[in-house]
Order: structure tokens, then sequence, then C-alpha cells
């Protein structure tokens, strides 16, 4: 899980990354904050990486929290989760937000159980949370527990559920991709998601990972299946089956 924060406050900042830490309890995933004081380097970013929920300052310098989001609405196909945080409070300028294509918007200074209650509202729309340890996409079961994928036969097909072995890694990479069905995925956001920091991985360390999943998980599109480079970004899987999503 990724979070991207725009503010230039010191002060704002901090309370708002503490807030967030504590309401941010997801299991086993792996959460990263990310925080930018200028709009113009989170937009630069925005162009090659992705995340899951940004919180938008709307005063702040550079390029404008609200002009960032106009751009971002504008341009970028994947529908992440924006949640707006300002100090103006008229209903003109929250109407406007949301016109813009806001998720949310909250006045500052915020109240920290308010704004933990609307960041987990936004995130179970994003990733909704599931009803028990397994996750199902299509024929492909992830079980939480196991740290397994079973891949279940074709309706009419006799065949018995496949059940490939994968490591640790590769089953919390896999399973990103799936929560991720039809959206670009950055390189940096999978390898987060694998457990890597980025002082321990080589530039072919995802693509070796990517590369067994597809044979593994049979990620190909003669299957229904297909999972794509995107040149400067990341990864895409893609599907041709209603059922896969």
């Amino acid at each position: 899980m990724r979070i991207a924060i725009l503010e230039d406050d010191p002060h704002q900042l901090s309370h708002l990354m503490q807030t967030l830490e504590h309401a941010l309890i997801a299991g086993d995933s792996i959460v990263t904050i990310i925080a930018f004081s200028n709009g113009t380097a989170m937009q630069q970013a925005l162009r090659s990486e992705t995340f899951d929920l940004l919180i938008l300052d709307w005063n702040a310098p550079g390029l404008t929290g609200i002009d960032l989001l106009q751009w971002l609405r504008k341009w970028q196909t994947d529908q992440v989760p924006v949640l707006m945080l300002s100090a103006l409070t008229s209903e003109q300028d929250v109407v406007r937000a949301l016109d813009l294509g806001a998720d949310d918007y909250i006045v500052k200074p915020f109240r920290p159980m308010e704004l933990r209650a609307r960041v987990q509202r936004l995130m179970a729309r994003r990733r909704p949370v599931a009803k028990s340890y397994r996750e199902r996409f299509g024929r492909c079961e992830f079980d939480h527990l196991s740290q397994s994928v079973r891949i279940h036969p074709a309706p009419g097909d006799d065949e018995t559920a496949e059940r490939p072995t994968l490591t640790d890694r590769e089953f919390r990479l896999a399973l990103t991709l799936f929560q991720h069905m039809g959206d670009i995925v950055s390189r940096s956001h999978l390898l987060e998601s694998a457990g890597y920091s980025d002082q321990e991985v080589s530039s072919r360390t995802l693509d070796s990972h990517i590369y067994r999943l597809r044979g593994k998980l049979g990620l190909e599109a003669e299957k229904g299946l297909s999972l794509r480079a995107v040149y400067g970004r990341g990864y895409r899987l893609e599907s041709s089956q209603q059922d896969c999503t």
C-alpha cells in the first residue's frame, strides 16, 4: 500500500503522518508513505510512480494541490483516490474540488479521528477488505494464510485446480498485480509490495520475478490474462475475461 502526501508545512506533515500511521493497520501488507513539499515535484513523480491514495494540500508551492488534481484527472487513466486537505472552508471551494475529481475534502486543522475514518473509507473503495483470508480474482484464488495461489479450472473443464509453487515475494507481487487489475503499477510500487527496499535490488530483480510469475500463473493472452511491461512506468495486468476481476 502506497500513499503520497503533498504538504509543505513540516508541522502539519508530521501530524498528518503520525495520524496515518495509527490508522493504517494493513495486516501483512507493507505501507509506504511518501511526502512531497512541492506540487511540481509530486507531478513529476506521478508521471512514473503509482500510489493507492493521494492527500493534497490545496495551497502547496509550485503546482498547487488543486491544479495537480485537475492535471491528474485529465491526463492519468488510473483513478487513484484523492483526499483534498485545505484551510479553505467555503462551499464553493469544496464543490470545485469535488467537481475536479477529488473523492473527499477535509478542512484544516483536521480532526485525527475523522481523517482516519475518511482515509480508511477511501482505501476500502480502492481495495475492498476481504471477507476472509482468501481473495479470488476470476479463476485465481489467493490464500493469505498459506501464501499460496490456487488456479481453478475453467467452467466445464474437468481438470483439477492447479497449485503453483510461489515464494513469499512472488505471492505478494502477484497479489498486488491482481488487486490493481487493469491499472499500471510502477516498478517501485511492485518492489515495495514484495518487501524490497531500493538499496537491496538491482534493476533486473523485478523483471526476473515477472518472468517467473508469467510461467507459474500462466499470465499469457491466450489464457485470458496478459501481463505487459509499460515503458518508463512498470507493469499492467489485463484480463480479456469478464470473470477475472
